[in-house]
C-alpha cells in the first residue's frame, strides 16, 4: 500500500500494553509515526521502534504543551493526532485515506466510543467528537487546562462518519483511581477560574450527571457497563464540587 502524506502523532508514557493495537491499525498508511515520550520505563520505546516510529524524549510539561511540541516534529501535510489508547477502526481508516487523498482544506473531528468492561459503549459518554485530523498549514495549536486539552486550527471543521475505539480504562480500579485524580485537577481549574461550589451543587450536580448519561443519553441500553459508567460520571461530579468547596473554605479561612 502506498503511504499517505500523513503524520500520525502521539504522546506516550508506559503504554506497552495498549500501544501495539494503536500503531498496528495505522502504520501501513502513514508516511511517518511521531512519538514524544516523557519517561517510559517499560517496553513502550521498543514497541514503537518495531513499527518504524520516530521517537523523541521530552520532559512532561502538561498535555497541551506536550502536544504542541509534538506538532512541531511532524513533517507531512496531514497530521492525525491519536492517544496511545485509541484505535482506528477499519472503516475509519478507509475514510481517512479518502479525506487525505481529496486534500480539502478542512479539519476533521472524530467520535470516540469507549471500550469498557468487554464491550463498546454505543450510548454512554456519547457523542464525544474531538478534532484529530488536520493539515499542518492550518496552524494547529493545542490549548487547555490541567485535564482537558483541545486542538484548534485556522480553518472550518467537519465530522467524520466513523469512530475511534477508546480503550480508556484498563479495569474498574484504574477507572475510579483516575476519576479521583481528574476530579481533583478539574476542581483546581475551576478554583483558578473563580467558579464556585455549594451544598446545592454537591447534591444536584451528581444526580444530574447520572440522569444525563443513563437516561437522556440512553446509557441503560449499554447494560451493566452503562450503569457503572453513569455512576462514575456522578461520582466524578460529586468529587469535583466537593473538592472545590473545600478549596473555597480553605481560602476563606486564610
Amino acid at each position: 500500500m502506498t503511504k499517505l502524506d500523513l503524520s500520525v502523532a502521539l504522546i506516550v508514557k508506559n503504554e506497552e500494553d495498549r500501544l501495539p493495537l494503536t500503531l498496528n491499525a495505522i502504520h501501513n498508511i502513514a508516511s511517518e509515526i511521531i512519538l514524544v515520550d516523557s519517561g517510559s520505563t517499560d517496553n513502550t520505546i521498543e514497541i514503537a521502534k518495531s513499527f518504524g516510529a520516530k521517537i523523541y524524549s521530552h520532559p512532561w510539561e502538561g498535555f497541551a504543551a506536550q502536544k504542541n511540541f509534538l506538532t512541531q516534529l511532524c513533517n507531512c501535510s496531514w497530521i492525525l493526532f491519536l492517544d496511545a489508547d485509541e484505535v482506528v477502526t477499519d472503516q475509519l481508516r478507509e475514510e481517512i485515506i479518502k479525506i487525505v487523498e481529496q486534500n480539502k482544506n478542512f479539519g476533521y473531528e472524530i467520535n470516540r466510543k469507549v471500550f469498557y468492561l468487554g464491550k463498546i459503549l454505543n450510548y454512554s459518554w456519547q457523542k464525544n467528537y474531538r478534532l484529530r485530523l488536520v493539515k499542518r498549514n492550518q496552524s494547529p495549536k493545542w490549548i487547555g487546562s490541567r485535564v482537558h486539552e483541545e486542538l484548534t486550527i485556522s480553518r472550518p471543521t467537519k465530522k467524520l462518519q466513523n469512530y475511534l475505539i477508546h480503550y480508556s480504562y484498563r479495569d474498574i480500579t484504574d477507572h475510579f483511581s483516575r476519576t479521583v485524580i481528574y476530579a481533583k485537577l478539574s476542581a483546581l481549574d475551576y478554583h483558578e477560574r473563580k467558579k464556585s461550589s455549594s451544598i446545592i451543587k454537591i447534591l444536584l450536580k451528581p444526580a444530574f450527571a447520572f440522569f444525563r448519561n443513563y437516561f437522556f443519553k440512553l446509557g441503560f441500553l449499554d447494560g451493566l457497563p452503562g450503569l457503572i459508567a453513569s455512576i462514575s460520571s456522578s461520582f466524578y461530579s460529586f468529587l469535583k464540587y466537593s473538592i472545590l468547596y473545600n478549596l473555597q473554605k480553605n481560602k476563606n479561612v486564610k
